[in-house]
């Protein structure tokens, strides 16, 4: 670089052509080349159609093309029969019986004004069909022993070919050590036969790009008997002599072919061939073939180059033949020659031409296809291998050609060399946008054709800047390359090219754009077998690159979409991989690219999976009941082996079913296995992972152990009396496998215990026996032996059981109870005597029964109750009694047979108790300082009701104090709480008394209206029924309803607007009297309650009302402090009375004047109804 406002360097025309390949502006005239042309031989085959000799070229002007064959001039265009391609210089030569006449070397000229390139020479081959002479041969007579050729003289053909030796009835002549076929097609016999004498004997020779097999005429050989001096036969034997190679010979061979040295020897015994290279070992790819006389070394290199020997051995001699090997090559560039060159005017032009090869290839010029000699020159110099114009003009412009040869082959080259002077012409097009990241490299073009070379000069232009700096580099090919570019870098630049002919410029911008990156790579996972996965890539870029972005998936360096696209989906950024397989684990990365950067980021996907099956399973260490089973753990897919199931198969008891025998620990890979006698086993075993169970391993071979005794005896001896005089005695019997032999029996032996010593014994195949006429319920002994062909088991354990029971005769004596509350009971009794019980004691039952209820001395239908006590106790509790009530009870003892008689019955009372919760309470009539409470009695009294205790508290912010006021008649079921604070919320408990005490209390919530807001009387329509049934009994309340939320409400609208609550209190009053004489008259006659029921459900607000179950009267007491609860008022005036216990002489019970509920409660159901605003109620 020079300076700081520009930079500057010179182009070298050389670089440009040798390089980057020499660029000519469309206008700029140019020298022709060859494209494409037809190099080599061209064979003529019967079944090709034609034979293209193609010829195309490219230059300015156009070229034009002419044909050389045999070195003469050749017009296609002057031959009707060949077909000529008219854009170029092609033609065809067809497939007909002329075509015999075009054989030659063709060659092409493809010319203009400047100059003309030629093509390499292609010779036209038609080859003519190969056939043995027809000759007559005579008879080869020789004598036994002697040695002879049969001359096969093939016809020359195209190769490859294939020579053989048949019989007229085409079979192969055996061939060996003694008798065999040379690489010419001669058949060597190195001593004759007698049985060698054929009149058959037939040369073949097979053509194959020809699909031609010819024959020679048949060869006759007669081998006579060898006879001495006696007449009696003998064959002269002698030491060896080489047939072939006849004299010494050295080998040429073009580097990489296969190397064939022969060596056939003639001797009686038979010699034998042996190789040797001489000072060195044979080569490592040699081939030693046809019986040892053959050695052949394919693609033959330098250092297969030397001297090699082939000696030929018997018993009484030996000869030996030597080859000199020359490895020799074609022609090869050593400095690949410059193609096009442009050289201004006045300057030196070198041509270089330098290839290698052995022999030394000669060098031969031309200047557009003539030879150099042709154009006598001052200004050229020849040397050797390179040619050089000194000053050159323009008339020097031509396609200089150059040609390197040796027997090997040929090489041509076409060297273009243009001599003219041109102003800089930029070939980048200019106001290019280039684009690039912070920290990145970008590379501006700036190309220039010139001649002589241009000077190139870059600078900024907006803004101004220097582009001194290390940062800033200029390329040969006069770009400018700015390295790890930063913001202040983005702007416009101009490129310079000025030389002696002129000057020409561009101008470009440069952007500087966001990185891409990934920002949530994807992660490593384990994931098992036929599972879904998804990996992630979420990825920022610079927003103009957004449309270009592209994401890809790579696994293990393939792309997925193009290699492995069955399972992968891709989405924004997502890979799923659906049903995951073995074959999915691997390295995935993703790839987002711009055509500006790109990112990556990788993650690992295991897949884990049950493990192979175990492998190699062998058996050892065999002996009668045991044997090692050893085997080889397989793959564990990623999840450790944690143990191994062994199991086995036997083919006789339970053929086919493999059953457990042991588990070892996943580190384990033999186990001893114990084994039953008289069993045919084979095992196999199973891996298990975290993942699951592997399949089943293949089945080891099988191993059968001897027979012998029975290893243990029956067990679970059971020994059970069904009946009283009779015994019934079972085992579990002997699994199959465990029979140990044939021919198993079990032997029971049985006595009475303390009484017999000798044992009565039953021989059996069955596992169960019944012992008859025994005594009722008395003590055995019994013991189970195993028997086999084999032996006996080992001696039996003894068991003890008894004889079958009978029921008991005694019941229960001296029993007592003892009650210790209203609903609780103790009972005792005696136990009965061991001799009455006649069995195994089961324990004893209690029974119970309520006889009347003390309340209304009312007698009660029996229904007992049972209590069963197991095991031999004297007493215990009785619980569930009802309070106030009168029982009787009995005792009886039972066993396995059945229950003894009952004791005597024996009557007690239970005491009162405490009462149950009241079903129903509500609070009404909501005054400023007052609130009317409304109750019902509860179901079960449990003795005289005394009374009520209710207990109430405020429930503001925090809980007030607790008062209470007791209510002592019992019949009251409504009380009026009055000198109550305004403006509170309150919570109530009411419970029932009797003189035991106070039962569980039920709660309600309500609260005082403010004095701005009191609830007039009948102030509203809505009249809600609740009700609660039970088994015996049903009630009814109704009453109209404030919900606290109205309260809520109402409050802050009188707090904002008292004389608005005044005039819509008053309206509703009017309201609701007008509508109370509407329902009056339309219902004069009344309605049943079930029509009503009809009614309400039909209609939806009163479906709402009615999701409150009549059942649901018990309040929580944990309820909040503060909540929106519904408030009941009275249909009527309240009037002033505390107690108001009013009840109707009609009916059992009816609401009062105030609303209230008064009822008395007895053991039948009641049905209870009122009307209000004469609407009946029911429930």
């Amino acid at each position: 670089m020079r300076g700081l406002r520009s930079l500057n360097v010179g182009l070298l025309l050389a670089f440009f052509s040798t390089a980057f390949g020499l660029y000519f502006p469309p206008h700029v005239e140019q020298l022709p080349t060859i494209t494409a042309q037809t190099s080599g031989s061209l064979i003529v085959l019967p079944y090709d159609e034609n034979f293209l000799f193609k010829c195309e070229a490219k230059g300015n002007p156009r070229p034009t093309y002419r044909w050389t064959k045999d070195g003469m001039d050749f017009d296609p265009h002057k031959d009707s029969r060949l077909i000529i391609e008219e854009s170029s210089g092609t033609f065809l030569i067809p497939n007909t019986k002329e075509k015999t006449k075009y054989q030659g070397k063709y060659r092409c000229y493809a010319s203009n004004k400047l100059g003309t390139a030629i093509s390499e020479e292609s010779e036209f081959i038609v080859p003519m069909v190969p056939k043995f002479p027809k000759e007559k041969t005579e008879p080869v007579v020789v004598t036994e022993g002697d040695s002879v050729v049969l001359e096969c003289n093939p016809p020359q053909g195209i190769p490859p070919w294939q020579l053989y030796w048949m019989t007229n009835d085409l079979r192969h002549i055996e061939q060996n050590e003694r008798v065999s076929m040379g690489l010419n097609g001669n058949l060597y016999f190195s001593n004759t036969l007698v049985s060698d004498s054929r009149d058959d004997y037939c040369c073949f020779a097979s053509f194959f790009r020809i699909r031609t097999i010819v024959q020679k005429p048949r060869l006759v050989l007669r081998v006579k008997p060898s006879q001495g001096d006696d007449d009696i036969t003998s064959v002269q034997k002698r030491k060896p002599s080489i047939l072939v190679p006849s004299s010494h010979s050295t080998t040429y061979i073009k580097k990489g072919e296969e190397l064939e040295l022969e060596c056939i020897a003639e001797g009686l015994p038979t010699p034998a061939v042996e190789w040797i290279k001489m000072l060195e070992n044979l080569p490592t790819h040699t081939q030693i073939k046809n019986y040892g006389k053959l050695l052949t070394i394919s693609n033959v290199t330098d250092q297969d180059e030397g001297k090699y020997m082939c000696k030929a051995k018997n018993d009484l001699g030996e000869a030996e033949h030597h080859f000199q090997v020359v490895v020799e090559e074609p022609p090869s560039w050593q400095e690949e020659p410059v193609k096009s060159q442009l050289a201004e005017i006045g300057s030196d032009i070198h041509i270089k031409c330098s290839a290698r090869g052995k022999p030394q290839p000669t060098i031969t010029w031309k200047r557009n296809g003539q030879p150099l000699d042709d154009f006598p020159s001052t200004n050229y110099k020849v040397l050797d291998d390179r040619i050089i114009i000194l000053r050159a003009e323009q008339r020097d412009t031509a396609v200089y050609q150059c040609e390197a040869s040796n027997r090997h082959g040929t090489l041509l080259v076409n060297a273009n060399v243009l001599v003219m002077n041109h102003p800089p012409l930029i070939l980048t097009r200019s106001y290019l946008e280039y684009a690039t990241m912070l920290g990145k490299s970008v590379i501006m073009d700036c190309r220039v054709f010139s001649s002589p070379p241009a000077t190139i000069n870059w600078r900024r232009e907006d803004p101004e800047g220097s582009l001194d700096g290390e940062r800033y580099s200029l390329l040969k090919n006069g770009s400018l390359q700015i390295h790890k570019v930063e913001m202040g870098d983005m702007g416009q630049y101009k490129c310079l090219a000025n030389n002696s002919e002129g000057t020409m410029s561009l101008t470009t911008e440069l952007f500087i754009k966001d990185s891409t990156r990934i920002v949530e790579p994807p992660q490593d996972m384990k994931v098992k077998r036929g599972s879904m996965v998804e990996l992630e890539c979420q990825v920022e870029c610079d927003p103009t690159l957004r449309r270009e972005l592209e994401i890809l998936w790579m696994k293990d360096g393939m792309n997925i979409l193009s290699n492995f696209s069955e399972g992968y989906f891709t989405d924004d950024g997502i890979l799923q991989i659906v049903n995951v397989s073995h074959s999915d684990q691997g390295n995935y990365t993703c790839v987002v690219r711009t055509s500006l950067d790109q990112d990556t980021a990788s993650a690992y996907i295991t897949v884990l999976d049950v493990p192979d099956p175990p492998v190699q399973l062998t058996l050892s260490e065999l002996k009668d009941r045991s044997v090692r089973l050893q085997w080889v753990a397989a793959s564990d897919h990623n999840s450790p082996i944690t143990e191994f199931i062994i199991q086995y198969e036997e083919n006789h008891w339970e053929p086919e079913k493999w059953k457990e025998i042991i588990r070892v620990a996943g580190s384990q890979f033999s186990a001893p296995l114990t084994l039953y006698g008289h069993i045919n086993y084979q095992f196999r075993v199973i891996a298990v992972n975290a993942i699951g169970r592997s399949h089943p391993s293949m089945p080891s071979k099988r191993y059968k152990t001897p027979p012998c005794a029975p290893d243990r005896n029956p067990e679970n001896i059971k020994i059970e009396g069904h009946l009283p005089h009779q015994m019934d005695i079972s085992w579990e019997p002997l699994l199959p496998v465990e029979h140990n032999g044939p021919g198993l029996e079990y032997k029971l032996s049985y006595r009475l215990l303390g009484v017999e010593d000798s044992w009565k014994e039953q021989m059996m195949k069955r596992h169960s026996f019944v012992v008859r006429d025994t005594q009722t319920f008395v003590p055995y002994e019994v013991k189970i032996q195993a028997f086999n062909s084999h032996g006996w088991a080992p001696e039996p354990r003894v068991v003890t059981g008894y004889s079958g029971e009978d029921l008991p005769l005694a019941a229960p004596e001296d029993v007592s109870v003892e009650v210790l509350n209203s609903t609780l009971l103790r009972v005792s009794w005696s136990p009965v005597p061991q001799t009455a019980l006649r069995g195994h004691l089961g324990g004893y039952t209690v029974h119970w029964w309520q006889t009347q209820s003390l309340l209304n001395s009312k007698r009660i239908p029996s229904e007992k109750q049972s209590l069963t006590i197991p095991g031999n106790r004297s007493h215990t509790m009785v619980p569930g009694l009802k309070p106030f009530s009168e029982y009787s009870l009995t005792v009886n003892i039972f066993n396995r047979r059945g229950n003894g008689p009952s004791s005597s019955s024996i009557s007690f009372t239970t005491p009162q108790g405490v009462p149950e919760q009241p079903p129903i309470l509500r609070a009404t009539n909501l005054q400023k300082d007052s609130i009317t409470l409304v109750w019902a009695p509860p179901h079960e009294t449990n003795g005289f009701l005394t009374g009520y205790l209710l207990q109430y508290q405020t429930v503001n912010e925090t809980l007030g104090e607790l008062k209470s006021v007791n209510i002592s008649a019992p019949d009251t079921t409504q009380w009026v709480l009055r000198d109550l604070q305004d403006d509170n919320w309150y919570k109530f408990y009411l419970s029932a008394c009797t003189q035991v005490g106070c039962g569980s209390a039920i709660s309600e919530e309500g609260g005082t209206v403010s004095e701005a807001f009191t609830m007039p009387k009948h102030s509203f329509p809505e009249v809600s029924t609740v009700s609660a049934e039970t088994s015996t009994e049903s009630y009814e309340l109704s009453t109209s309803e404030v919900t606290s939320s109205d309260l809520m409400s109402s409050k802050q609208l009188v707090a904002s607007q008292e004389w608005f609550v005044a005039i819509m209190c008053a309206v509703a009053l009017l309201t609701l009297l007008v509508l109370i004489g509407c329902f009056v008259l339309k219902n004069k006659v009344g309605k049943y309650a079930v029509k009503e029921k009809e009614e309400t459900l039909a209609d939806p607000e009163a479906q709402v009302m009615g999701e409150e179950s009549p059942c649901e009267y018990s309040d929580n007491d944990e309820k909040p402090l503060k909540r929106h609860h519904r408030m009941f008022t009275d249909i009527k005036e309240d009037d002033s009375s505390e107690d108001s216990s009013t009840m109707s002489e009609d009916d059992g019970s009816e609401f009062d004047e105030d609303g209230s509920f008064i009822g008395e409660y007895s053991g039948f159901k009641r049905r209870v109804s009122t009307e209000v605003n004469r609407h009946p109620v029911t429930s």
